[in-house]
Order: structure tokens, then C-alpha cells, then sequence
């Protein structure tokens, strides 16, 4: 582990820096991506191209809205947990740790999206606003958390070292199995990424996520 001096030396002078001009650097190489998605949105079913979904908790627990393409239906998180028919759904997603497999509010070219993790691309603005980092923990939703640590009730000491940073793109936790990894393993995950960050450890995982992208290891 690295001491806390080179530690805050690196998140304090030189992550955010650095978050800046790859966001930007990606957001212009992903532009004809970007377009390309958005129309794909359009017509393959009515909505907006960004997602509608709740506020995320992000740094000191502070909330956020995260940006993201749209790969469910309309008001897909709402219906989940106030929809009569999705009753039996909300219930698995909840045991599921908050991911579902085959979910029936996926649209066609959302499948294809978020098993790309094309769905993130939109969080480069969240990133350039300074709400999140190109590496770092999972930024989750209010009640995911909230429930999750009621179960998993060990992990609080963890929950608040993983606030104490900003939520990152991609991280730890993405390039060591993605949905596949329930939370407690998960949020141990970027603990220990919050415990070692440096540069060279985001280097590591920047390097690793284009194959879990390619390959689409993990999605759901």
C-alpha cells in the first residue's frame, strides 16, 4: 500500500488533471460513436437518447445525475418498483444484488450498448463537470446502497471509504468481473483500490478496460 502522503499527492494534483484531458480526448474520439448511438436510439424505440433515471451517490455522498444512453424503455427504473407486473422482477433484482439477467426492459439496441459498455460514454461530461473520475468506485443508486448495506451490513466501514473519493467510468470492480461480482466482493474491490491509488494502478485499469469493452465480460 502506498503511504497516505503520495496518496493524497496524486488524488489531490495530478487525478483531476488528468481526468480532464482524457475526457476530452474521448469524447472527441468517440463523437462519430456518440452519433452513431444516438440515432440508433431514435429509431429503434420512442424516448430520449439519455437515460431518465434517479440520482446517483457520489462523492462524500453527495448526489449526482449521471449521464448515460437510454438502453431501457421509458421510465424503466420506476416501473420497475411501482409496476403490479414487474413486482416478481424487482424482487430478483434485489436478491440479484441490483442487476438483472434477460431483462425485459432492455430494449435491442440497449443490449447491445450496455454490453459494450458503450451505455458510459455520456459519463466523460459527468467527469469533465468534476462529479466523477475516468477511474474509480461504482457510483450507486440511493436505494441500492442503502439495501445493500442492510445485507451486506460488514461493508459499511468499506461504503465510507468508497464515498470518500469520486465514482469513476470504469475501475477495479469493472475489470475483475463486472455484474458478475455480488457487493460485498465488489465494494472490498474499491476499497482496496481507494486504499492503493496511483497512477500507475489507473494506468493498469485504463489499459484493462478496452477488452472488458471489446469482449463484453460480465455485462448485463
Amino acid at each position: 500500500m502506498k503511504n497516505s502522503l503520495d496518496h493524497n499527492f496524486y488524488y489531490r494534483y495530478i487525478k483531476r488533471p488528468l481526468d480532464v484531458i482524457m475526457a476530452i480526448f474521448l469524447l472527441i474520439f468517440f463523437s462519430p460513436l456518440f452519433l452513431i448511438t444516438a440515432i440508433l436510439i431514435k429509431m429503434d424505440s420512442p424516448g430520449p437518447v439519455l437515460a431518465d433515471v434517479p440520482e446517483r451517490i457520489g462523492q462524500n455522498g453527495n448526489r449526482f445525475k449521471m449521464y448515460k444512453f437510454r438502453s431501457m424503455i421509458v421510465n424503466a427504473h420506476y416501473l420497475l418498483r411501482s409496476d403490479p407486473q414487474f413486482r416478481y422482477l424487482f424482487s430478483l433484482y434485489k436478491r440479484g444484488n441490483y442487476k438483472l439477467k434477460n431483462d425485459p426492459r432492455v430494449t435491442r439496441i440497449g443490449k447491445f450498448i450496455r454490453k459494450h459498455s458503450i451505455d458510459e460514454i455520456p459519463q466523460l461530461i459527468n467527469v469533465l463537470k468534476g462529479e466523477m473520475s475516468i477511474v474509480g468506485p461504482r457510483a450507486y443508486y440511493p436505494d441500492e446502497l442503502e439495501n445493500q448495506q442492510k445485507k451486506f451490513p460488514f461493508t459499511r466501514k468499506l461504503v465510507k471509504k468508497v464515498l470518500s473519493v469520486k465514482p469513476g467510468i470504469t475501475g477495479l470492480w469493472q475489470v475483475s468481473g463486472r455484474s458478475e461480482i455480488n457487493f460485498d466482493k465488489r465494494i472490498a474491490l474499491d476499497a482496496k483500490y481507494v486504499d492503493n491509488m496511483s497512477l500507475w494502478q489507473d494506468l493498469k485499469i485504463i489499459l484493462k478496460t478496452p477488452l472488458i469493452m471489446i469482449t463484453g465480460k460480465g455485462a448485463v
